[in-house]
């Protein structure tokens, strides 16, 4: 049993982070949350980030925090050892080089940091497998494998996927506590050959806000002509089913509007304008691009009507185990769900009366959004219950409740 977390603690996160134009993005693993909740319950905080690949930068940046403020900043050393191969191969996809820098990283700054760690958080196996190295120096009291993404079925080449699966195995049988987003993770992974009897304790860590982002405005002020798709635009995620199913709901809603925010990849936005195009749409389809501020992109959702989430049901997609952020985004901002059966996130908020189920298929989820549009006693009741069900759900509440679990606060 670890000991409990105090003030003249220390810990380590490990984590990534999409850079552009020289800034850290909102697209990383909960940064800014960690930051924020461990700030004020730990002497020394220090943060490895290491740029996702397709970033305007390549190499890991290690940040210093000492009572909840930033003291000092670097890039690490090791990074540059391996910098023409990251260059080289900075596309946005899993690459060997960056999983082989975040490991070199971790090692680098635990070694010589001249520090001893009560915590280490890793976010995802590379970073989770160098802090049990770490912990085997003595270097690190405790580790967590903190696990955004998993699909036992992730890659389509047979050996690097079961690379991957070997280290997903290894990391929740060699850390201390398992840290999933989705409670769909942990059963998939024992299917996928985890033996639970020597699994660490895995604990439910959802996704969360920050209160003042859990805000909705007076149903007289929304605009009911807009649905909204927010998030990463590939086709997992059903930004084209959107717009194949508008053409239905105009025929019930006429003056019906799809609004698009979010999208990190240039090719992706352009898959979808063209498609807008080709269905003659252009005056009812609206892209907002990706929006850095976050803050931001909650005001703009808040005016919306209803929220989409029409993921595909395809056999790689990580939506089958994943939580949803966007899902939450649009409960926090009072808007009623429609969703497929993909997300367990949907499912679980959608037998909370929250969000509305439909087939990955133009027709029916045409349908059920047209059910919300034009339902207005259909439309109040789940409304009511998106607000209900995302009214605690802050990070202060998640990680003290999986820190409680630990026997750590």
């Amino acid at each position: 049993m670890p000991r409990l977390l105090t003030k003249k603690s220390k810990i380590l996160i490990a984590d990534f982070s999409v850079w552009d134009r020289g800034k850290r993005t909102s697209i990383n693993g909960n940064i800014e949350a960690l930051l924020r909740f461990f700030a004020s319950r730990a002497s020394r905080v220090d943060l490895i980030d290491g740029p996702h690949p397709g970033s305007d930068r390549v190499c890991s940046r290690i940040e210093i925090y000492q009572n909840g403020k930033l003291k000092k900043f670097f890039l690490a050393k090791s990074s540059f050892l391996l910098y023409p191969l990251l260059k080289l191969t900075n596309v946005p996809k899993t690459q060997i080089s960056f999983k082989i820098r975040d490991l070199l990283v971790v090692l680098e700054w635990g070694i010589f940091s001249g520090q001893r760690y009560k915590l280490f958080i890793g976010l995802e196996s590379i970073y989770t497998l160098a802090g049990i190295i770490l912990r085997g120096l003595g270097i690190v009291e405790t580790v967590i494998y903190y696990v955004s993404d998993y699909c036992p079925n992730r890659y389509p080449q047979k050996w690097f996927n079961d690379l991957y699966l070997w280290l997903d195995r290894f990391c929740a049988m060699h850390a201390d506590f398992i840290w999933d987003v989705s409670k769909a993770m942990h059963p998939a992974r024992i299917k996928a050959g985890l033996d639970p009897k020597k699994s660490a304790p895995e604990i439910h860590v959802p996704n969360a806000l920050f209160p003042h982002q859990i805000a909705y405005l007076p149903l007289k002020s929304l605009n009911n002509k807009i649905i909204l798709f927010s998030g990463s635009l590939g086709i997992e995620n059903g930004p084209d089913l959107a717009i194949k199913a508008l053409p239905i709901i105009k025929k019930a809603v006429p003056d019906v509007e799809l609004h698009f925010t979010g999208g990190n990849i240039p090719s992706d936005e352009e898959r979808l304008k063209k498609l807008t195009k080709r269905m003659g749409l252009g005056k009812s389809v609206f892209f907002h691009g990706f929006i850095h501020d976050v803050d931001e992109f909650l005001r703009l959702t808040r005016g919306s009507y209803i929220g989409l989430a029409p993921y595909i049901n395809l056999p790689t997609s990580l939506r089958r185990y994943a939580d949803s952020v966007k899902i939450r985004a649009y409960l926090a901002s009072g808007l009623p769900v429609v969703t497929t059966q993909v997300p367990p996130l949907g499912r679980e908020i959608a037998r909370k009366g929250a969000a509305l189920i439909a087939k990955d298929n133009p027709k029916d989820f045409a349908k059920t959004v047209i059910k919300l549009l034009t339902d207005k006693k259909l439309y109040i009741k789940t409304r009511r219950a998106a607000i209900k069900y995302i009214k605690n759900n802050t990070w202060e509440n998640t990680f003290t409740n999986a820190l409680k679990q630990m026997g750590m606060l």
